[in-house]
């Protein structure tokens, strides 16, 4: 009872009105009714103004730092409630500090777990992808260990298919390394004047004899010489690269991979646009996350790493933009970035990409 701001009003007014009638007694023409209504009125009017000061200056305050502090040593600071500033009472003051405090270790936790639960994603997957092509290698080379080297053919058959698994693990450590230095900054933004079109031509090249198998065609529209940016020139030949192979690989047989260009006064979006399969709405959101396929089991026999879209959003997070996808399923697919625009020179972006058409 004593400790709470009730008792301890009615301790001090009773200790107040007691001094202050012992001191009017010592003038003896004051009678002993007047004494009493002196203890009274004393009492009450300390008694008041003594709860007030305890309740609502200091009480109150400290039993908010008290169930702060209680919610902090439980972790329960996602309940917490927004304080009032106040800068009249220096116990409200530190109240509004612990909770600022409260507030960013909460921030800090949400965010710790969200990497944990990353890491652990994360982790299950970089193992699982490792698994497949391990596992595939491991056992062409056991069963020609066991007796099947002997067969010409059968050993070609297998060694083949060991190659291909064993390939297909080197490009998938190499996705992984290239998407490790892009996040700590290993690698450094190279930015200069480089041609869109003839940067598309260049990647085209190389899917030609994969479109042909399934006769898909590659076709670039826009106007040539104008979608000129200010970008790097090996990173943004990444991302043609990883987006073209994406649409080649979900596009449906005898149809069309497509690459557009919108130029503006400011900026050139470039468009890649396939015809196939497309992506579920409930999906697209996290198609540029690391490893996330729409369709696992159909991923894996298209092949790919799972990490090309992650590369992409990563490389264009390095040049101040986002890739925005736009998909209807079973009608096809359209990728798009957006780079800054910047005044042709003919002679110069020509003998650029000449001079990095060279060095691929």
């Amino acid at each position: 009872m004593v400790y709470s701001s009730r008792g301890l009003a009615l301790l001090l007014a009773f200790c107040i009105a007691f001094i202050t009638t012992l001191f009017l007694s010592l003038f003896r023409s004051i009678d002993v009714s007047a004494l009493l209504v002196a203890f009274v009125i004393s009492f009450s009017v300390s008694y008041l103004l003594i709860f007030v000061v305890l309740e609502f200056l200091i009480f109150r305050e400290i039993n908010k730092v008290y169930k702060l502090v209680t919610k902090l040593k439980k972790k329960e600071l996602s309940k917490l409630d927004k304080q009032k500033p106040s800068s009249l009472n220096p116990l409200k003051t530190i109240n509004e500090d612990i909770f600022s405090f409260a507030e960013l270790k909460q921030k800090e936790i949400d965010e710790l777990k969200k990497i944990e639960a990353f890491r652990r994603e994360f982790i299950a997957d970089v193992s699982h992808e490792l698994k497949t092509p391990i596992f595939a290698a491991q056992g062409f080379v056991h069963t020609l260990l066991d007796g099947a080297v002997n067969d010409k053919t059968v050993r070609t058959k297998f060694l083949k298919k060991a190659a291909k698994s064993l390939d297909g693990l080197d490009i998938l450590v190499q996705d992984l390394l290239t998407l490790s230095h892009i996040e700590t900054g290993q690698i450094k933004m190279h930015f200069e004047s480089i041609d869109m079109y003839k940067l598309t031509e260049e990647v085209f090249e190389q899917f030609e004899e994969k479109g042909e198998k399934r006769s898909i065609r590659l076709r670039l529209e826009g106007a040539e010489h104008k979608a000129i940016v200010y970008a790097d020139w090996q990173r943004i030949s990444q991302v043609m690269t990883n987006l073209i192979s994406n649409a080649i690989k979900h596009s449906f047989d005898d149809s069309d991979v497509v690459v557009s260009f919108d130029v503006s006064k400011k900026n050139v979006v470039t468009h890649v646009r396939d015809f196939g399969e497309g992506i579920p709405t409930e999906h697209q959101a996290r198609i540029f996350e690391r490893f996330y396929r729409v369709d696992k089991s159909r991923s894996r026999e298209k092949g790919g790493t799972g990490l090309g879209l992650a590369i992409v959003k990563h490389i264009l997070d390095g040049h101040n933009t986002r890739a925005d996808v736009v998909s209807v399923p079973a009608k096809g697919s359209t990728f798009s970035f957006k780079l800054p625009r910047i005044k042709p020179d003919s002679a110069d972006s020509g003998d650029k990409n000449d001079h990095h058409k060279n060095d691929h």
